[in-house]
C-alpha cells in the first residue's frame, strides 16, 4: 500500500495477548511470548513496505518488573536473541532503531547489546523503529517536565523537546490488540491527538494485513485536532 496523504507517518502498538495466546493453546507464557517476538519480526518488516516512518511498540514497561521473576528472566532472554539474530536485518532494511524509556534497570550485558544495536543502526533512515523499555509515560511526562523546568519556563513545547520522541514524527495512530480498551501508561501526551484502534486479535496472531486495515481504517477518519 503506497504512502498517501491520509496515511499515518507514526504508528504505536501496545502489543497485547502473548499470555492469553498460550493460555487458549494450553501452553506456557513464554511460547506466547516466543509467538509474539514471531509477530513483531512480520510486522517490522511490512512496517517499511507500508509507508511508515515510524513504528513505536510497547515491549515492556516500567510496571512489568512486578511479573514472576522466571517470566521477567525468559523475556529479557527473547530480547537478546531478538537483537542478536535479527539486527543484520534490520540493518540491511534500513531500520533505525531507538530505545524510550529508563535503561538503567537492565543489566549491563543487556544494556550493551541494546546501545550497540542502536549504534549499529543509527544512521539508517528507511523507517525508525522505537521499542518502550522499562516505559511508562507518566514518568517520561515527569522526566520532561523537571528538563523544562531546569532551562526556564515549562510550556507545551519546552516539555515536548524533552520527551522521548521529540526527535519522531507526531504520533498519528496508537493501536492495542488483544480486545483491552486502555492505554496502560504508554504514550499519553503523545496520544493527545492521535487516533486510537483498539482490536480483538491477540498480539501473536497480529499480521501484516491486520496492520494494513489498520491504516485504511485511519485513512478513513477526519482528524479535527479540536477543530470544527
Amino acid at each position: 500500500m503506497p504512502l498517501t496523504s491520509a496515511s499515518p507517518r507514526h504508528v504505536a502498538i501496545i502489543m497485547d495477548g502473548n499470555g492469553r495466546w498460550a493460555k487458549k493453546r494450553m501452553l506456557p507464557r513464554v511460547a506466547g511470548h516466543r509467538a509474539g517476538v514471531e509477530a513483531v519480526r512480520k510486522i517490522v518488516r511490512a512496517a517499511g513496505d507500508l509507508g511508515l516512518e515510524c513504528l513505536t511498540l510497547y515491549a515492556f514497561s516500567s510496571e512489568n518488573w512486578r511479573r514472576p521473576e522466571e517470566e521477567v528472566s525468559d523475556l529479557m532472554g527473547l530480547m537478546r536473541r531478538f537483537i542478536a539474530s535479527d539486527l543484520d536485518e534490520f540493518a540491511k532494511a534500513g531500520v533505525r532503531l531507538k530505545v524510550i524509556g529508563d535503561l538503567s534497570r537492565f543489566a549491563p550485558e543487556i544494556r550493551g547489546d541494546i546501545e550497540g544495536a542502536i549504534a549499529r543502526t543509527a544512521t539508517n533512515s528507511r523507517t525508525t523503529l522505537a521499542v518502550a523499555l522499562n516505559y511508562g509515560a507518566q514518568d517520561e511526562i515527569v522526566r520532561a517536565a523537571r528538563a523544562a523546568a531546569a532551562e526556564g519556563a515549562i510550556t507545551t513545547e519546552n516539555i515536548e523537546r524533552h520527551l522521548d520522541t521529540a526527535d519522531m514524527p507526531p504520533l498519528d495512530l496508537l493501536i492495542r490488540t488483544s480486545g483491552e480498551v486502555r492505554l496502560s501508561n504508554f504514550l499519553l501526551w503523545q496520544a493527545a491527538y492521535a487516533e486510537l484502534l483498539f482490536v480483538d486479535t491477540l498480539w501473536p496472531d497480529f499480521t501484516p494485513e491486520h496492520l494494513a486495515d489498520a491504516l485504511r481504517q485511519f485513512g478513513k477518519r477526519e482528524r479535527r485536532f479540536g477543530g470544527l
